[in-house]
């Protein structure tokens, strides 16, 4: 086995223990400030970190994107990630990170990289209500020492919809046909902590005429699913009579995607529930990962047409 697979399997172990890796880097002085905050992104969307290369300015390119790189035969654009955030790079950008982000790949320029670091998903909490509108969540970098480091963990999707605006364009009806008749009584319960994320889920599910419960964490999603199971047998029923489905997200704070699957799938009253994965997180090696910890499916985000189509297979099983 290469060094490349070994660090694939280490990295897939840390899910079942509930763990990820957080690649920490810097983009300047913040805003209205002399400090330089650290940034985090998961490794797993990391698939490479470079000296920066020579970029091609590109004409009519959006504001925040420097040019195209060439990158291993890939023309790859460049996002200056400083600009987007409002930070300032006094080093200069000397760094670039080629992501992989939902079937797009894409680099950002970055001031400079720290270090990676091992964390449990208890420790990263939400920052929605902060007034951090490109911020999904908050690292505690030293777990619950009362001085840790902080790391502002950025919400990619949404960076990646105000760089790059999709065009209008509305939903293939026919793809969303036939609309989706659940048990009476039945909801699916979604959760993603990306507002667009749960934006875009949300549109699909109403077209679809779905009935819906949404959670910002996979924490709040496990709390609401065992409030429905109590309600459930207060009435004589089963959770399953409540929750036909449960759509999620892999990267969470608090509780992540693959720790809440397998809380479903290993608890008797949930285990019939079928349990779809929605991530950024593409690739043969995270679907194995899905695959590992009992879900029914997994669709990568965010094509409404394949979520539908997805979600329909599983519950006609």
């Amino acid at each position: 086995m290469n060094q490349a697979m070994r660090d694939i399997d280490e990295r897939t172990n840390l899910t079942g223990n509930s763990m990820f890796e957080l690649l920490l880097f810097r983009l300047g002085q913040a805003p209205g400030s002399q400090r330089r905050e650290l940034f985090g992104i998961n490794v797993f969307k990391v698939r490479e970190i470079m000296v920066m290369p020579e970029i091609t300015v590109m004409v009519n390119a959006p504001p925040a994107v420097m040019g195209v790189a060439n990158i291993r035969g890939q023309m790859i654009p460049v996002i200056n990630l400083p600009a987007v955030t409002g930070c300032n790079p006094t080093q200069g950008l000397g760094i670039l990170l080629v992501t992989e982000f939902a079937r797009t790949t894409q680099a950002f320029a970055v001031e400079e990289v720290n270090e990676i670091v091992r964390l449990e998903w208890k420790h990263v909490l939400s920052a929605e209500g902060n007034g951090g509108g490109l911020v999904t969540s908050i690292a505690r970098l030293d777990g619950n020492a009362e001085n840790t480091r902080l790391a502002q963990v950025l919400d990619v999707e949404q960076i990646l919809r105000d760089v790059f605006p999709p065009p209008p364009q509305a939903l293939n009806d026919d793809a969303m046909l036939p609309k989706l008749q659940l048990p009476p009584g039945t909801v699916i319960l979604a959760a993603d902590d990306s507002a667009v994320a749960r934006m875009m889920i949300e549109q699909g599910l109403t077209a679809m005429e779905v009935p819906y419960i949404m959670a910002k964490t996979g924490q709040e999603a496990w709390d609401r699913l065992q409030a429905l199971s109590v309600q459930a047998a207060t009435e004589g029923k089963t959770a399953q009579d409540k929750v036909a489905l449960v759509l999620t997200d892999l990267e969470m704070p608090e509780m992540d995607g693959f720790t809440l699957t397998r809380n479903i799938k290993q608890d008797v009253r949930f285990r019939s529930i079928p349990v779809v994965i929605h991530s950024s997180l593409t690739g043969s090696a995270n679907e194995g990962h899905v695959k590992s910890v009992g879900a029914d499916a997994y669709v990568a985000k965010f094509v409404a047409e394949e979520l539908a189509a997805t979600i329909r297979q599983v519950l006609t099983r």
